[in-house]
């Protein structure tokens, strides 16, 4: 039980640690449209979201993939950027129209880069062999999306009441923080490795 709530504890710190705040950067933007109406959605995409970060995981684990950190650190911001700009040019328009196969299929491919990101320093965490590591990794899983549910809950709170009692329309709260995404990623791209 120890054993678990150390990997447990890892992925919550993972998603919640304030100096490596691109994850959470990330689920607020791709919260952007929805509302607590929309909670099984939300639920899904933050589930695959996790479920592409793990996969990532479990790849490196076992040496199937390695990707070089300096680009992987350059992509995750990208990610953020993409899903920013995606919900400024649809602010006000119906997240139902969306088709639920497009956004999962990036969501998971979103995913996958930020698990690779991750995935260097897991390794060097964890001693032992793939199959010895898998076990962590899942308990290390369930803690990113324990953490990633309180980030959900946190902006959906947040969104209510903006939306509810200071009246900002659902096309404002989308503009705004679309906007503000973007200032917070650009310096994120431009300090890059890449460009160095």
């Amino acid at each position: 039980m120890q054993e678990f709530l150390i990997y447990f504890n890892m992925g919550l710190k993972h998603v919640l640690d304030i100096t490596a705040y691109d994850h959470v950067v990330f689920l607020i933007a791709l919260l952007i449209p929805y509302t607590f109406k929309d909670w099984k959605r939300v639920f899904l995409l933050v589930s695959l979201f996790t479920l592409g970060h793990t996969f990532a995981l479990i790849l490196s684990v076992f040496g199937i993939v390695t990707i070089s950190i300096a680009i992987v650190e350059f992509l995750i911001p990208i990610t953020i950027l993409i899903t920013a700009l995606y919900h400024l040019f649809t602010a006000g328009k119906s997240a139902k129209k969306d088709t639920i196969t497009f956004v999962a299929f990036i969501t998971v491919c979103f995913g996958l880069i930020h698990g690779l990101g991750f995935s260097n320093y897991f390794n060097t965490i964890m001693v032992g062999t793939g199959m010895s590591k898998l076990v962590p990794l899942l308990e290390f899983a369930l803690g990113i999306e324990t953490a990633q549910l309180i980030v959900v809950l946190a902006v959906l709170l947040l969104a209510y009441i903006l939306q509810t009692f200071f009246r900002f329309s659902k096309r404002d709260w989308a503009l705004v923080l679309s906007g503000c995404i973007i200032g917070v990623v650009l310096p994120m791209i431009l300090q890059s490795e890449i460009f160095k």
